[in-house]
């Protein structure tokens, strides 16, 4: 119900443009037209002609419309092109949102058996939770908890407090390796993307105390929130895990062409990538 109320808000919004834009040029013809000389008795002294050539005037003449100004066709042409873009990025969203919910379902219920395997392995091979809950920022800044397969020791920054993960960190589970390597241990952000908080493409949803520092540190780094994070995106797929700040500036780039390319045929490119990179392991520590 509530996509029929907005599907029919948004033909009338498109109307409405529609007709205030005809009802502009309109207007701007007939002011046009008000300012123009009408009075076409009036005597117009002819140039003086060599005397070889004789002026005939021509009787038959009409008076012929006038073509709309140029820059009237451009505001015009303008804003056609505006609703037609507004028009193509709504329906991309509008795409993209049905598409994470069916992929998260679908992959919720076909890795639903690879869920209970991982889960055993936590278990029997470490002392904790199966699921690891983190703050993380979101879209506009918002802030939810993301969902993982924990794959360190409960207490793995209790004395180091926020820190990136390492080589050979030796905070590791001993089955937490191979659950990174491939990346098994992102899976159950599924769930995150059902509840609307990720989609299955975008950026890498970063922690708050990170955040406040690379905003500070490194330029435009908030424009990145303008969407939704990704399970998986563009700079995941084309480079490593973050390791230093020069890491961090490099992938803010791959992040701000992401959302300047926004379109299904990159997203399309983005999944068979990121097919590539779970099966050879690139990039996981």
């Amino acid at each position: 119900m509530h996509s029929i109320k907005e599907k029919v808000l948004n033909i009338a919004l498109i109307t409405g443009m529609l007709a205030a834009s005809v009802f502009f040029v309109t207007a701007a013809g007939a002011a046009l037209s008000s300012i123009m000389p009408h009075d076409t008795t009036t005597s117009v002294q002819q140039p003086t002609q060599h005397p070889a050539v004789t002026a005939i005037p021509d009787q038959t003449e009409k008076p012929r419309s006038r073509a709309p100004e140029p820059s009237t066709m451009m505001l015009f042409g303008g804003g056609v092109l505006g609703m037609a873009a507004s028009f193509v990025r709504r329906t991309y969203h509008m795409v993209k949102r049905a598409f994470d919910t069916i992929a998260s379902l679908f992959g919720i219920v076909f890795l639903s058996p690879l869920f209970l395997l991982t889960a055993i392995l936590i278990k029997c091979t470490s002392k904790g939770p199966v699921l690891f809950t983190q703050t993380r920022v979101g879209k506009d800044g918002k802030l939810f908890e993301i969902y993982k397969f924990r794959t360190m020791r409960v207490d793995a920054e209790k004395e180091t407090g926020p820190v990136w993960a390492e080589n050979n960190d030796p905070r590791i589970i001993p089955i937490g390796r191979f659950l990174r390597k491939a990346h098994i241990d992102e899976i159950p952000q599924f769930i995150n993307i059902l509840k609307g908080e990720m989609s299955l493409i975008g950026p890498r949803p970063e922690r708050p105390v990170f955040v406040q520092k690379f905003k500070k540190e490194i330029t435009d780094y908030e424009k990145r929130l303008a969407v939704k994070p990704g399970l998986t995106g563009l700079a995941q797929v084309w480079h490593s895990y973050d390791e230093t700040i020069q890491d961090v500036r490099k992938k803010i780039k791959y992040d701000l062409l992401y959302i300047k390319k926004l379109c299904l045929w990159t997203d399309v490119r983005i999944l068979f990538r990121t097919v590539r990179v779970v099966f050879t392991g690139e990039g996981a520590r």
